[in-house]
């Protein structure tokens, strides 16, 4: 493995460290090394500063490659702080001796035209060498993946209360229960190692490429010409998210309950494993994850920090992309022209809305109850994190929004308890179509639980 790191920034490598975006971190990377590295753990940390890293400009600037590691890696924020050392043994590359193997590193097709971080799973130093790019050299093999997976997999794995029976968990919710003016949501997740907390719009392929975000603008646009009759009632573009949300479309919304079983239930609704004689095999552990934060930081529909972040939705990549974070100067990031024109998006539903959007607000992650627009949202008691741009959301938690996990066993038991407090597909998912396979499920000859509704987590 090795790290790619890429920047915009003219002269950023003449410095001794930098600051990496952390919306930006495992861009470009494998699903599973995401999974493993994202929460950046001391054990994550070690494994980044075990392996080589290719410091780049983009294309647009050029300049050299150079090959060192990373000495320190420390959060700062919504940043990663990096400081680094060259291998004075190595000498510096022209991207373009490099591109004929571009596809070898697994840098793909426009990584070099964007800042970000990436974790590749290639022997960088051995590819280099057989291109005789650089000379022979006995510099350290990094660690191999599957020993640093299962180093990551042990520490992920620490202090994770189980449940495998409806009254654990409940037992195991009230124990964490707090009463210091907060407030908690939950998520459930069925295939805990698999399933991130980022909303569908960020989603990306098993190769780490996205799979809408860069069309989101076309996405919210397309299915408002298509199905405009169904958004009349809407008044707020946050509303209109929330309804594309419910039908599927990938948005910057995650969805989130006040009910703890709801939210136990979705983490037991599939991934089973296979049926062998009437039970499951190699189930995967689902997990419900709890959300804390004070109660005076969970905004509502007409918040005007939502409308700044769900107007996102109606800008281009282009102009997104062109967002300039750098600028200190409040009045002058004002002074954008993209900017300006998501100004002109938030007047169309809020006329008075005054044009100083903050700019630590367009990267945030807030939490937010929307209209009950829906049945949906209102059998599953549901509520929202709205994501800004290159919002990542930290596994492990950060100042505002805590974060707890409990691994979720036996989910086929687990449902058939739920059912028994009338929590099953009926009543989750309150339409005629679910109800009927609810029943004709419920009544079959062999009613074994079976995944069958899309659940919040896929």
């Amino acid at each position: 493995m090795y790290n790619l790191i890429v920047t915009g920034a003219e002269g950023a490598w003449t410095n001794n460290f930098y600051k990496a975006d952390r919306g930006r971190f495992l861009e470009f990377t494998t699903d599973e090394l995401v999974s493993t590295l994202k929460p950046l753990t001391p054990s994550a940390i070690e494994v980044l500063k075990s392996i080589p890293c290719l410091f780049a400009y983009e294309a647009v600037i050029g300049g050299d490659m150079r090959i060192g590691r990373l000495k320190e890696i420390k959060e700062r924020g919504r940043d990663i702080l990096i400081e680094f050392e060259f291998d004075d043994s190595m000498p510096p590359l022209a991207y373009a001796t490099v591109k004929p193997i571009a596809e070898l590193l697994d840098i793909r097709e426009w990584e070099m035209n964007r800042t970000h971080w990436a974790v590749k799973d290639e022997d960088l130093i051995a590819r280099l060498r057989t291109a005789e790019l650089i000379p022979p050299t006995d510099v350290p093999a990094p660690p191999p993946q599957e020993e640093v997976k299962a180093i990551l997999a042990r520490e992920a794995d620490q202090d994770i209360a189980s449940v495998s029976s409806v009254q654990e968990f409940i037992d195991t919710v009230l124990s964490k229960r707090r009463s210091d003016g907060r407030e908690i949501f939950y998520r459930g997740h069925s295939a805990r190692k698999r399933y991130k907390l980022e909303p569908s719009l960020f989603r990306t392929d098993k190769d780490g490429n996205y799979l809408y975000l860069d069309n989101e603008d076309l996405l919210y646009r397309e299915l408002l010409v298509i199905n405009s009759r169904e958004f009349e009632p809407d008044v707020y573009t946050l509303d209109k998210l929330v309804r594309m949300q419910h039908y599927s479309l990938p948005t910057r919304l995650l969805d989130i309950t006040s009910n703890p079983l709801i939210a136990l239930y979705f983490a037991c609704k599939g991934n089973f494993g296979k049926k062998e004689g009437g039970v499951y095999v190699g189930e995967e552990e689902g997990e419900v994850i709890l959300f804390s934060l004070p109660r005076d930081r969970v905004k509502y529909f007409d918040s005007d920090s939502a409308a700044c972040i769900a107007n996102l939705a109606r800008l281009p990549k282009v102009e997104k992309d062109r967002i300039d974070f750098s600028i200190v100067d409040i009045g002058a990031f004002n002074e954008q022209m993209a900017i300006k024109r998501l100004v002109h998006f938030i007047r169309e539903e809020k006329s008075f809305f005054e044009h100083r959007i903050d700019p630590d607000t367009l990267r945030g992650i807030i939490c937010l109850k929307g209209k009950k627009s829906n049945d949906r949202i209102s059998s599953q008691s549901g509520a929202f994190l709205l994501f800004g741009i290159d919002a990542v959301f930290d596994e492990g938690g950060g100042n505002t929004i805590q974060v707890d996990r409990i691994r979720v066993r036996n989910k086929a038991s687990l449902l058939a308890e739920l059912d028994l407090l009338n929590i099953n597909e009926s009543t989750v998912f309150p339409h005629i179509e679910n109800s009927a396979r609810y029943v004709a499920h419920k009544y079959a000859f062999d009613n074994s639980i079976q995944p069958t509704a899309k659940t919040l987590s896929e």
